[in-house]
């Protein structure tokens, strides 16, 4: 299978310019929510598709994208910076990795709620390994259970997918609240966003 990996930046113009607060907020959250649908511009060449990239915003309006199709070029981007991405791995081989992301476990691994009620419920680690500090202490240990979280949820990542963490460091822990539509009504949805850099060694090339 063939992937793309991709260097995309806002055109710099007038145009967008004028809505570089709409494209480019300097609130965390609304930068989220902001480039999570720019990218989707991008992708969404028809009403059914799904999902099939994934992102990193780099700062000041550059992204970089992962995906199974090329982007398409669109007028709020400069021309996209496309190549092939086919790395050829061998077991043993040592790569660095800077990875966001958004650490979630099912919540009917810790949950008595009945199984109708558990369905597509998700529990951010982090959130889950500080509801048991008590509240006036939890500043002091977030960044603690924050590497305990990130180091947990890695080794199930890598026990299933061909790798072992050798270093990881927590960047960042922050949690982010992006707006969606329930109905007819705006929710938010909270989600916890781990920036976790360091080395990891491969051991199985092809689960990798």
């Amino acid at each position: 299978m063939s992937l793309y990996l991709s260097r995309l930046s806002l055109a710099r113009d007038a145009g967008n310019a004028a809505l570089s607060n709409l494209l480019d907020p300097t609130d965390p959250s609304e930068a989220k929510n902001a480039h999570h649908r720019l990218l989707w511009t991008l992708f969404a060449d028809g009403p059914d598709r799904t999902r099939d990239f994934l992102w990193r915003a780099e700062g000041q309006g550059r992204f970089f994208a992962l995906s199974k199709r090329p982007p398409q070029p669109h007028a709020l981007f400069a021309p996209p910076e496309v190549k092939e991405f086919a790395p050829v791995l061998a077991e043993g081989d040592r790569l660095t990795y800077v990875l966001r992301a958004n650490a979630t476990k099912d919540r009917a691994a810790i949950s008595r709620l009945p199984k109708a009620e558990q369905k597509s419920r998700r529990v951010d680690l982090v959130m889950d390994l500080l509801r048991a500090v008590p509240k006036g202490s939890r500043a002091e240990v977030r960044q603690d259970m924050a590497k305990q979280a990130a180091e947990q949820w890695l080794g199930r990542q890598g026990a299933a997918h061909g790798f072992i963490c050798e270093e990881i460091f927590v960047n960042d822990y922050s949690v982010v609240s992006l707006p969606r539509q329930k109905g007819r009504r705006e929710t938010h949805a909270k989600l916890g966003i781990l920036d976790l850099s360091g080395t990891l060694r491969v051991t199985d090339p092809v689960a990798f």
